[in-house]
């Protein structure tokens, strides 16, 4: 039991996966709230980090997701000008990232069945450690 630290076992990666971390779960999060209207890189980040359950990404991470989601045509952005001080860009969900959030929904939906069958199949073999430590 490597018991929540990450000592490094012979094939090199660490012997216990992060705690309470899900890789590549920002672009879903990102559409989903664009879904809910538009909004600037900040606001998003702020909207990120009042949610627990939202992954947490530092502010180069959040706008080269933005930058890759608008070159795929996912989101569009313009500038905002009427605000006062600097412009600000405002990104806006397309019809092509719904059909993505859409698609994100069903896989998820999938990856949670999967992980339930798992969960019930580990607890039932080790009753004692299914609950959360």
């Amino acid at each position: 039991m490597c018991g929540g630290h990450h000592s490094e076992r012979p094939g090199g990666g660490p012997c216990c996966p992060p705690r309470d971390r899900v890789r590549g779960f920002l672009q879903p999060w990102l559409l989903l709230l664009l879904a809910q209207g538009p909004a600037h890189g900040y606001e998003l980040m702020e909207r990120l980090g009042q949610d627990d359950d939202s992954p947490t990404a530092d502010p180069g991470l959040l706008y080269r997701t933005l930058r890759q989601m608008e070159q795929e045509g996912l989101v569009r952005s313009t500038w905002d000008m009427a605000k006062p001080g600097p412009a600000r860009r405002v990104y806006e969900i397309t019809e092509e990232g719904l059909e993505h959030l859409h698609v994100w929904a069903i896989n998820i939906r999938r990856t949670r069945a999967r992980l339930d069958h798992f969960l019930a199949k580990y607890e039932a073999l080790v009753p004692s450690w299914g609950e959360e430590r």
